[in-house]
């Protein structure tokens, strides 16, 4: 009976140190899966670019022209990012959606961005689709829209796009029922190109339309403020042509004064 019991207990300390090991090696790929993924960071001071976006105007994700950002979601949702737009830029937005291999739709569907500017005004797209079709079988869809130039001031009754606040809307129009809430990756990228000085103008905002916002959007160098523009340098150099032509037609006309020999006027 001795021996029974000490073989006994020697197998069940054989045992115990055999789970120990095989905890001790699978505790490290256990904390590896338990830990968050690391969040992107930010290069030479600047934020890292958004993985999500809101699902609403006042929810808008804030994107910095230059950034690529990146959202998960189901087909069907509103998908909403907002970046600025000062006066001058010729802005391009550009949206491309990604479904996985496995995804099992049934039927093409159609897909679209609308661009909004602080007022809630639909801006409407100069160069590019802003809407496309994605056929059954294929699995990527790009959309671009090129907006016109922002204007420093417009009539209140014009639907010119104003310095402010940019909001991009993300979402399937046509869907068929049996392919709502299939998983899709969406990236946006937004650039931005200055007009010139041929888009001046005299007038101004006061304020940047940036209200009704949770979240905060400006350009790098800030908004554009104060009464100098380019249009002054151009006036300035009209004025001095003027002059030098003012001159220069003097000397023509004046002649070379009273010929010699003939006396004045008594």
């Amino acid at each position: 009976m001795r021996t029974v019991r000490t073989s006994r207990t020697a197998a069940t300390a054989v045992l115990l140190a055999g789970a120990a090991l095989l905890g001790g090696l699978a505790a490290p790929g256990t904390a590896a899966a338990a830990s968050p993924t690391p969040t992107p960071a930010a290069t030479d001071g600047e934020p890292p670019a958004p993985t999500e976006a809101g699902t609403s105007f006042r929810a808008a994700t804030a994107v910095r022209p230059g950034q690529r950002a990146t959202a998960q979601a189901s087909t069907g949702d509103y998908l909403y990012w907002q970046f600025p737009a000062d006066t001058g830029d010729r802005a391009t937005v550009r949206a491309t959606v990604t479904l996985p291999e496995t995804s099992a739709r049934s039927a093409a569907a159609t897909w679209r961005i609308d661009v909004y500017d602080g007022l809630r005004r639909r801006q409407a797209c100069v160069h590019g689709s802003d809407t496309r079709g994605l056929a059954a079988d294929a699995r990527t869809v790009t959309l671009t829209c090129r907006l016109r130039t922002v204007r420093g001031w417009a009539e209140p009754w014009s639907n010119d796009p104003l310095p402010g606040a940019y909001y991009v809307r993300l979402t399937a129009t046509r869907l068929a029922a049996t392919d709502i809430g299939l998983p899709f990756d969406a990236a946006l990228d937004v650039s931005a190109d200055d007009a010139g000085a041929a888009a001046d103008v005299d007038g101004r905002l006061s304020e940047p339309l940036v209200q009704g916002s949770s979240a905060t959007v400006e350009p790098e160098d800030g908004w554009a403020s104060g009464w100098w523009s380019a249009r002054w340098l151009w006036t300035a150099g009209g004025a001095a042509l003027a002059a030098l032509a003012g001159i220069w037609g003097y000397t023509l006309t004046r002649g070379n004064g009273r010929p010699p020999g003939v006396p004045g006027r008594p």
